[in-house]
């Protein structure tokens, strides 16, 4: 009886030992994340660049081609999306090249933090900066162009979380592999880009829908579920090899 006892026992402390571990691995990331936050809020260097590439370009589309509504229709989507991808990769190159001075980056790999933890922990701090810098684009865009894009708020932000989500997971992985590179401010979109073209695709598709105040049809909906998918794919793949680019 206690043997039998013991055998029903051994998959409840399993279940338990995972979750905590589970628990364990998130307070760690949160930790990483708000230490890359309060970073990037005492220096602001790279939020400041991207914020500041994404608005000029945007007036400068405004003046230099002045579209029609017919033509903001159609461009809108892909115009906010090339915006966010090259003002985001402004924020990405800074996610490990802030390490390097004193060997910061080495102690980080050498303290006792999963590298998946410390991964995760870095794309979320990308994460929500390149989503701010994309939610005050989307308020400049609004004005220069005439856009009521807050007509399908909710749904927009959606396609906003997951299309910045998959960016920042490509972005920080490829940045992890790009840190100790002499041009990596030149190798990283060069590797990102080509990475992340079915999300971008899916993305443009759905926001120059909502941007124009429509919602969501069947027809675009397959691009939805393609995007969530690149996600999770892609988030389980860096997570898998994070200890590979790290470590070695």
């Amino acid at each position: 009886m206690g043997a039998l006892a013991t055998s029903r026992d051994a998959p409840a402390t399993g279940r338990a030992a995972a979750a905590g571990g589970f628990v364990a691995g998130m307070r760690q990331s949160l930790f990483v994340a708000a230490k890359d936050l309060r970073a990037e809020i005492r220096t602001k260097e790279a939020i400041n660049a991207s914020l500041a590439f994404a608005v000029v370009i945007l007036l400068l589309f405004s003046f230099a081609f002045d579209p029609s509504e017919d033509q903001l229709r159609v461009l809108s989507g892909g115009l906010l999306w090339i915006v966010f991808a090259f003002a985001g990769t402004l924020v990405l190159n800074r996610s490990f090249a802030r390490e390097l001075p004193n060997d910061c980056l080495d102690a980080l790999v050498a303290a006792p933090v999963p590298c998946s933890a410390l991964f995760l922990g870095k794309a979320l701090a990308n994460f929500v900066l390149v989503l701010a810098v994309e939610l005050v684009s989307l308020l400049v865009f609004g004005i220069f162009y005439n856009v009521r894009w807050y007509l399908q708020f909710w749904p927009l932000l959606l396609v906003l979380v997951l299309g910045t989500w998959g960016l920042t997971v490509i972005g920080t992985i490829f940045s992890a592999l790009t840190v100790n590179i002499r041009l990596r401010e030149l190798m990283l979109p060069l590797l990102v880009y080509p990475m992340l073209i079915p999300a971008l695709m899916a993305a443009m598709q759905l926001s120059t829908q909502l941007v124009n105040g429509q919602p969501l049809s069947a027809d675009v909906a397959v691009w939805l579920k393609m995007l969530v998918g690149f996600d999770v794919i892609y988030t389980a793949l860096s997570l898998v090899l994070v200890d590979t680019v790290l470590v070695g």
